[in-house]
């Protein structure tokens, strides 16, 4: 095959797959699912294949070295864009759902997938070890999706929710991939032996996982401090390459760390976690280039996960049932229980909080990572276990995705998020302290009820309008600049000024919320008027 004739089609997929992603947002549909859709449908036995088109095929060496690329980079954007600051109240209860929450739900879920197979019976008979395994590669959650569709609805959660679930997802993928690896070699050294397990010791396998977790921690520490060190005292000649330079330290992260024993997703993780809470050159555009990557990276991997997949399979081995019944028992009973576990000593967290974390377990790219692992080492029903990862990513990503707008409104924990905070109309690369100081503020008829000029506005001390965007212009305003309503203008103060300066920013944010509720009671009040007419008919 040309290389041009697969540049062309992985062009096609990733532009269907990226405008699928608006139509997601449109609907609420997660757009990893629109993804994996397109996935399947180009796939060698997808929907080309009723047309007599051969599809795009994937090797597993290939899909095991970018699926590895890929959870590199996720992890390690996950920690430049988790800040302590935000995360600090939650620390203690985040790390014990990341940590004790996947070991429970692994467990829980494990011993049940067990039974499940062997009440069934439907497609093999496997063992507790095995079905450990398969319960580990889905033990960790993905909340980039979740907060994907809460940001398109214009929804936050109270209660510190948000912080909570940031810290989870990031930190929960490290713990699970070292249950994972663990787990893999039990099975490939226990199977086909039935009566084996019994020679399997506990204290190894813990030993093995608190020296990952801690040489990952440490190295991870160690190499984020380096790289902040070294970021500050470099000086190169094209600022493009600082982005790559970090780049290729996350790799160089990720490969010495296996070398030295530790948990090489941890230590990536830690290690962007130390980057992203420090000052160093073009901070703003390295995060910039990582969240770009981080997107393109699960796209890949859904992408890669459709192709992969065969659904005729799926009716021929009869795995649908199973993996419903999995789907179903990972939802309502593995991850509530490992919830409700985790939070009994964490009493600030009423019911409903509790509530909503259960049904914030929605599944990502790291299963299906996991999934791939299984297969290019030769794991024993490596097939079985992407087949039931494959089905229970797509239920959880219909039922939990779909529905978590809803979820938050109906517990009452959801709440409007004004946007004029962002700098989304200034792209500037501004310096850590401006950037902490600067705000954007829209113009409205109350603010210009003194006058329309700049001077006649009024600013409150120790502030600063440096720029004001008028459709897609930009000038820097004089005392005698005429504003209108509509424009934009970014206000840097002293972080002395903040109080005085809060009323400026609050006609927009004002506007913004009260929109905000008068949607959602016009919404309210038409389901009730549509009950009643019901009701009358």
């Amino acid at each position: 095959m040309q290389v041009e004739f697969i540049l062309l089609i992985l062009s096609l997929l990733f532009f269907i797959s990226i405008f699928a992603d608006k139509i997601g947002y449109k609907y609420g549909v997660p757009a990893l699912l629109l993804f994996l859709v397109v996935g399947m449908c180009f796939g060698s036995h997808g929907l080309t294949s009723l047309f007599g088109m051969s599809g795009v095929k994937i090797e597993i060496g290939t899909a095991q070295a970018l699926s590895t690329v890929a959870m590199c980079i996720i992890l390690f954007t996950g920690g430049m864009e988790t800040k302590l600051s935000d995360i600090k109240s939650v620390l203690v209860p985040g790390i014990t759902l990341a940590t004790l929450g996947v070991l429970l739900t692994c467990v829980i879920t494990g011993v049940l997938i067990y039974f499940i197979f062997g009440w069934i019976n439907a497609v093999a008979s496997v063992s507790i070890w095995l079905a450990l395994l398969m319960a580990a590669t889905m033990s960790s959650t993905d909340s980039a999706s979740v907060f994907s569709v809460l940001r398109t609805n214009g929804i936050g959660l109270k209660h510190n929710l948000r912080p909570l679930l940031e810290l989870e997802s990031g930190a929960n993928d490290p713990m699970a991939y070292v249950l994972t690896t663990t787990l893999i070699g039990i099975v490939i050294t226990l199977h086909p032996a039935e009566g084996a397990s019994a020679g399997v010791t506990a204290l190894p396998i813990i030993q093995t996982i608190v020296i990952q977790l801690v040489m990952g921690s440490v190295l991870g520490f160690a190499f984020g401090e380096g790289l902040v060190q070294l970021m500050r005292r470099v000086k190169l000649g094209n600022e493009a390459l600082y982005p790559i330079m970090i780049l290729t330290a996350c790799i160089f992260i990720f490969s010495v760390s296996h070398y030295l024993q530790g948990n090489t997703y941890l230590a990536v993780y830690v290690a962007g976690l130390i980057i992203g809470n420090n000052k160093f050159t073009r901070k703003r555009q390295t995060r910039s280039f990582f969240n770009g990557l981080a997107w393109l990276s699960q796209l890949v991997m859904f992408l890669m996960l459709g192709l992969m997949v065969n659904p005729a399979e799926f009716l021929k081995s009869r795995v649908w049932l199973p993996c419903l019944i999995i789907s179903v028992v990972m939802i309502f009973i593995s991850r509530p229980l490992s919830v409700w576990i985790c939070m009994l000593p964490f009493r600030q967290f009423r019911q409903r909080d509790k509530l909503m974390l259960s049904w914030v377990g929605l599944k990502g790219a790291v299963p299906i990572i996991f999934a791939i692992m299984c297969k290019a080492q030769g794991v024993p029903f490596a097939d079985l276990i992407f087949n039931v990862v494959f089905l229970c990513t797509i239920v959880s990503l219909i039922t939990q995705g779909t529905t978590l707008t809803q979820w938050a409104r109906k517990l009452n924990l959801d709440t409007p998020q004004a946007e004029t905070r962002s700098l989304e109309h200034f792209d500037l690369d501004l310096p850590d302290e401006i950037q902490s100081s600067a705000r954007e503020v829209e113009v409205t008829e109350k603010l210009l009820a003194n006058g329309h000029t700049l001077s006649e506005i009024d600013i409150p001390p120790k502030t600063l309008i440096i720029m004001v965007r008028r459709g897609e212009d930009f000038f820097v305003p004089t005392g005698s600049s005429a504003l209108e309503v509509g424009d934009r203008l970014l206000v840097i103060r002293d972080k002395d000024a903040q109080a005085t300066y809060q009323h400026m920013i609050d006609d927009a944010e004002e506007e913004a919320l009260w929109r905000a509720e008068v949607k959602e009671k016009m919404h309210k009040r038409f389901e009730r008027a549509t009950a009643w007419m019901r009701k009358k008919k």
